[in-house]
């Protein structure tokens, strides 16, 4: 059963950071902007990087269009805290290239990235998730939350 979206999470990304330079054209970096930005962005980078080599660690799919592929669900590292920490540093990146750039409007193609993540391929990973592990993914899901924060009911 593969994901309804052929557009991966990064591609999404990546639009949304081409989005952020073409509205933030003439703004560059401060010292002190351009050091923020950095540092959220590495620290996100590295949330990433964490979960995508516990996904090989644990010997699970790490490919969004293949969540049925999933052998292992994996629930420690960044993923006690997060369902999606891959996306979730993704959305770090581009706040940090939002506070280098200094600028209110760069956040705007970030609600469009969480957008398309949340409602075209977040649901169909956790329905397959939901498909092959039952009962032990209905009890992470209920204890996780999706992005960050607290859990709601339903999410």
């Amino acid at each position: 059963m593969a994901v309804s979206t052929m557009i991966p999470p990064p591609a999404y990304a990546a639009a949304a950071a081409g989005a952020q330079l073409l509205l933030t054209r003439g703004r560059r970096p401060t010292r002190v902007s351009g050091l923020c930005g950095l540092v959220l962005a590495a620290g996100s980078f590295g949330v990433s990087m964490t979960a995508d080599r516990l996904f090989r660690r644990y010997g699970t799919t790490d490919q969004p269009f293949h969540p049925e592929r999933a052998s292992v669900l994996v629930t420690d590292g960044p993923f006690a805290h997060t369902r999606n920490p891959m996306y979730v540093g993704l959305t770090g990146i581009l706040l940090g290239h939002a506070a280098a750039r200094r600028s209110a409007t760069a956040l705007l193609p970030i609600v469009g990235f969480l957008a398309a993540v949340d409602r075209l391929q977040i649901p169909a990973e956790e329905r397959n998730l939901g498909a092959i592990f039952g009962a032990e993914y209905d009890a992470y899901r209920a204890r996780v939350p999706r992005w960050l924060g607290p859990v709601h009911p339903g999410s």
